[in-house]
């Protein structure tokens, strides 16, 4: 197989943000402040468009409702008013030109209705075309423990093995209900797994029975971190499920369409060496406020 070099990231931002209401009347989710490193106040997208292009990506898609385009485009395709930016300091003047800049490596897509995750993902085939690419949760900022970034973690065990890539993190039984889990068998010991199986918010009793991986504790799991390095074939299992109308709880599912993805090609899990900041939920937010810019 011809290795395919990743350069482009998708991520979705399409959702109505429910657990978040009711601000997200008012302000998309992925545009809450978040406070970095250098005291610099920026919306949550921003930081995951910076960890994209910081891991060598060069074009970036952020999916959105309709109405919420022109926001966005303010945010990354359009300077500040003159009244506005003579008023900046003169570091936060040099910023906003570095956000235009930006602009320039981000399209932004539609996703006409919002049918869930898989949906919005499946919105970016056409952009996406023939390539594999980078895909990265709205709602979720990272930070790594070792001095490259999460998603360059991912992007060099894809080039590592070429194949799909799903990052990992290890998490307590109790929270399985909340997320996505894998199972499988080391080809490098707690770093990478190769995926034998990926069940969307699993019971405890099911996943005590049958995603348990070797060599972990009885109640830790490998769950999904957020970040994946996938090839453009699940756009084909994506589109079976659509065409079919096969819903979870309503909505077209990316785990689900995963799972069919490694039953088609190859699949490995890495265990990022970082940490995950999920922004989506009210308590994770402010444990993401009080904490991400002190790690």
């Amino acid at each position: 197989m011809q290795k395919k070099k990743v350069r482009k990231a998708v991520i979705p931002a399409a959702g109505f943000g429910t657990r978040l209401f009711p601000a997200t009347k008012v302000v998309k989710k992925e545009l809450f402040p978040i406070i970095d490193k250098d005291g610099r106040a920026k919306p949550v997208i921003l930081a995951i468009i910076e960890e994209a292009i910081n891991a060598g990506i060069e074009e970036v898609a952020i999916v959105v409702q309709p109405e919420d385009k022109k926001t966005f485009k303010t945010l990354f395709k359009r300077p500040p008013k003159a009244e506005l930016f003579e008023k900046l300091s003169p570091q936060n003047q040099e910023y906003s030109k570095y956000l235009v800049d930006l602009g320039d490596r981000i399209t932004i897509l539609i996703q006409d209705k919002q049918e869930g995750y898989g949906h919005a993902v499946y919105s970016a085939k056409d952009w996406v075309k023939d390539e594999p690419f980078l895909l990265m949760l709205g709602d979720h900022i990272y930070k790594s423990n070792n001095g490259k970034s999460c998603a360059r973690q991912v992007l060099d065990v894809y080039e590592k093995v070429n194949h799909n890539v799903v990052g990992l993190t290890t998490m307590p039984a109790e929270l399985l209900h909340k997320l996505g889990c894998v199972t499988g068998n080391w080809k490098k010991e707690n770093t990478i797994l190769s995926v034998t199986q990926i069940s969307e918010k699993p019971s405890i009793e099911y996943a005590r029975q049958h995603l348990h991986v070797e060599g972990m504790a009885d109640d830790q799991f490998l769950c999904i971190f957020g970040l994946y390095a996938l090839t453009p074939t699940i756009f084909d299992c994506l589109a079976e499920d659509i065409k079919n109308n096969v819903r979870l709880k309503g909505e077209f599912q990316l785990t689900t369409c995963l799972d069919k993805l490694r039953e088609k090609e190859r699949m490995s899990g890495y265990v990022v060496n970082g940490k995950c900041f999920d922004t989506g939920l009210p308590d994770a937010y402010l444990q993401t406020m009080i904490n991400f810019r002190n790690l």
